[in-house]
């Protein structure tokens, strides 16, 4: 049988902790955990993934993509490309003039800056380009190295979303490389109950309200994550806002935003354009007509949709 090179996706959240947790009873020799870092993390997730060197006596590897190359090229081409597509001069001039200062080594900001506009639920560009093109890459690149087959071991669960409903449990990726997704039937509760059973804490993210740990925020993120955010997390909505005026210097239209602003007048005037107007608007209710007063109470020290406050 042929020597195979266990790699697991680790996040930082309960489905890769899981899917790590299993990884390591099964294959403890051959896991090798890696972290794609976004540059869009809370803290608290960069603390949790040390937490689970320290516990479980192993080193995760961090992977963290550079664009310093696509940035040059992006700047060439809004240089000599958008004139003959007609982009006013003063936006061409704009954009050209920040990509002369260089990328900023964020990831997620320099990604975006590069597009012009941020990621949304339709085209999730940051997932392909900051998690799975570099976990990609580096499970092939094991694969050369060692001789060997590799399973990228993902905590991928069918009911996440619409999208990942058709998951396979193994999927043969080519040139030596399956997809091996062992929590895809569990449910949400399933995953917390196997880590808490295996001694493990979990990301102190889920005792603060939040449901997802991955960015933060995420463009998935729902109404009332976001205005939780906004409660406990304001430095990092204020984050988004600088973000926000920083890739409007590369976008024609100059209003990027990171959620995207309605199309509708009538939506536009409640929800507003930009994070700090969507972040209040998510503290409302009647579509968006009514404050909600309970967002100007102070968070309570521990919430959990996972029991985790019991």
């Amino acid at each position: 049988m042929n020597f195979i090179s266990h790699i697991v996706s680790t996040s930082g959240g309960k489905d890769s902790t899981a899917t790590l947790l299993l990884a390591l009873k099964q294959f403890p020799n051959q896991v090798i955990p890696v972290f794609a870092d976004t540059g869009n993390e809370h803290e608290l997730t960069y603390e949790y993934l040390e937490y689970l060197e320290q516990t479980l006596g192993l080193k995760i590897t961090r992977l963290k993509q550079d664009f310093g190359d696509w940035w040059w090229r992006r700047q060439e081409y809004i240089r000599d490309k958008w004139p003959l597509k007609g982009v006013p001069d003063d936006v061409v001039q704009r954009a050209v003039a920040h990509f002369d200062r260089g990328p900023s080594g964020n990831p997620y900001l320099d990604l975006c800056t590069i597009k012009g506009m941020f990621p949304s639920r339709k085209v999730p560009f940051c997932t392909q380009f900051l998690k799975t093109q570099p976990l990609t890459e580096f499970c092939l690149d094991i694969g050369s190295l060692v001789g060997s087959d590799v399973w990228s071991w993902q905590g991928v669960r069918r009911d996440e979303s619409a999208s990942r409903r058709n998951a396979l449990g193994l999927e043969d990726m080519g040139f030596g490389l399956y997809a091996f997704r062992p929590i895809a039937g569990w449910t949400a509760q399933e995953v917390v109950d196997f880590v808490k059973s295996c001694g493990l804490k979990l990301n102190p993210l889920y005792s603060l309200g939040m449901k997802r740990v991955g960015c933060m925020p995420c463009v998935n993120a729902n109404k009332e994550e976001l205005a939780e955010t906004h409660r406990r997390f304001p430095d990092h909505i204020d984050r988004i806002a600088e973000w926000e005026s920083i890739v409007n210097q590369t976008s024609k239209s100059g209003e990027a935003s990171f959620f995207p602003s309605p199309t509708s007048d009538n939506r536009r005037e409640l929800m507003g354009h930009g994070i700090h107007a969507t972040a209040r608007w998510a503290k409302t209710f009647r579509g968006g007509k009514v404050y909600d007063p309970r967002w100007d109470e102070d968070a309570p020290s521990c919430s959990s949709s996972y029991g985790l406050c019991e």
